[in-house]
């Protein structure tokens, strides 16, 4: 049973100061209350090293803590990798390495650390409570979850966000922008384009209680 509060917060992409302030506002609890995170904690935004850290921080004081997966995690694992790598630079890839560059010890071959690397090859591809999935992009609908591509959950859009296709539970989401959190019968989208100059947005269960900060 998911009685207690869960906190599902939406893509960071480096912001954070943002993301700072949204965790004082929302009070979260390490020692009661459950946090997720949507995934895209990094590119395009200034700090993304420091996202992760941050993240990571909040980690080691809770094990109820889940890290999804997004789209930009999955181009940074493949441009460490050596894949991809044009695509990484095109979608903001940029300023994270130049966010690992900034911290990088004079003489330390490896640009990523070790605990950053564990981190991104450990995040989750979807969440099950007991009212709703959550996921970084979607559902490919008609599609049964246990048989959901990786590419799916973390690119889909359109299909995705204009269907009305009942998945058995509603669906959490981040990825796709949008001004406010949207808030339809079968999905909640919580992605308020905070490294767009917008807001972070975090959503609270069961309430179904919204918190955001401002860019």
């Amino acid at each position: 049973m998911d009685s207690k509060r869960i906190f599902v917060i939406g893509d960071i992409h480096g912001c954070l100061d943002m993301l700072k302030r949204l965790m004082d506002k929302i009070a979260w609890q390490p020692e009661k209350d459950r946090l997720i995170f949507l995934g895209d904690y990094i590119d395009r935004g200034e700090n993304s090293k420091g996202v992760v850290d941050y993240v990571l921080a909040l980690r080691r004081c809770s094990s109820q803590i889940d890290c999804l997966i997004g789209n930009h995690e999955v181009l940074f694992l493949d441009y460490m990798n050596g894949k991809d790598r044009g695509l990484y630079f095109r979608n903001g890839g940029w300023s994270t390495l130049e966010s690992y560059r900034a911290e990088k010890p004079e003489g330390d071959g490896s640009l990523v650390p070790p605990d950053h690397m564990a981190f991104y090859q450990s995040l989750k591809t979807y969440i099950e409570l007991e009212d709703y999935y959550v996921v970084h992009a979607g559902f490919r609908p008609g599609v049964e979850i246990e048989k959901q591509l990786l590419e799916d959950m973390t690119w889909i859009r359109e299909p995705f966000i204009y269907s009305d296709y009942d998945f058995g539970k509603r669906v959490i989401f981040g990825h796709t922008p949008f001004h406010e959190p949207l808030v339809i019968e079968n999905k909640i989208g919580l992605d308020t384009g905070a490294v767009y100059g917008n807001r972070l947005t975090c959503l609270e269960l069961p309430e179904v209680r919204f918190y955001s900060v401002e860019a």
